[in-house]
């Protein structure tokens, strides 16, 4: 379980810590903290710079001074959360297929517990057309995420029924992600074990339809039971 402080906004922090002087990056660090867990709990445009002041203990004319605008702040924002999630999504280079999966699952659920804030901000933030630089960002965090998926399957690109079906399991991990934040009754290595079997029996359902996906689910059940030893 992660701790209350991890989630404890920057001003708090700093009041725990003492006050000390911060470099230019440790500032602008601190008010993409602050950003952060505001704009994960309530949308941008009920987000005023003011806000983000109180909550970094810093001034207004500070956060125009490093930022410009409540724009740029939100940008800059979602772009921290990308960057920190795109790490944590570099693939496994070892394992089975699935094993590689689970294990990308898993980083990504570390990001999810250990950066609620930005991954909420990631998900209910932005305008709902996704247009600009935010749309660039969530859209290439999920390309980024089909791609490690990819990957861990050893598919070598997405024909329209594997697209489709495994776009369709992200949204699903998105939405289930969302959920077990709020909730938080399930145990967290179950739910990704759940989502592990879901993409298999999705994967099944699109083979009927697709025989390419089908032969390569067949590749990793193979995969998965191992062969017998010479």
């Amino acid at each position: 379980m992660v701790s209350g402080e991890r989630f404890a906004s920057p001003a708090r922090r700093r009041r725990g810590q003492g006050r000390r002087r911060l470099s230019v990056d440790e500032r602008r660090d601190e008010l993409i903290e602050a950003a952060l867990q505001l704009f994960s709990t309530r949308p941008p445009d009920e987000v005023s710079i003011d806000d983000v002041a109180v909550a970094a203990g810093a001034s207004r004319a500070l956060v125009y001074h490093y930022f410009g605008g409540k724009h740029e702040l939100y940008v800059a924002a979602l772009r921290s959360a990308a960057n920190r999630l795109s790490v944590l999504l570099e693939p496994p280079t070892e394992g089975k297929p699935l094993e590689r999966l689970r294990v990308s699952l898993s980083r990504y659920f570390d990001f999810v517990e250990s950066h609620a804030s930005g991954y909420g901000a990631l998900l209910r933030g932005g305008p709902a057309d996704r247009s600009g630089e935010v749309g660039e960002i969530v859209n290439g965090i999920r390309s980024l995420l089909l791609d490690r998926i990819l990957h861990a399957l050893g598919a070598s690109g997405p024909n329209p029924v594997l697209r489709i079906t495994l776009r369709s399991w992200m949204a699903c991990v998105e939405t289930a992600a969302m959920d077990w934040l709020e909730q938080r009754d399930l145990d967290r290595r179950k739910l990704e074990r759940l989502l592990v079997d879901q993409i298999v029996m999705l994967l099944n359902v699109a083979g009927r339809h697709d025989p390419q996906i089908a032969a390569m689910l067949d590749r990793l059940t193979q995969e998965e039971r191992g062969k017998p030893e010479e």
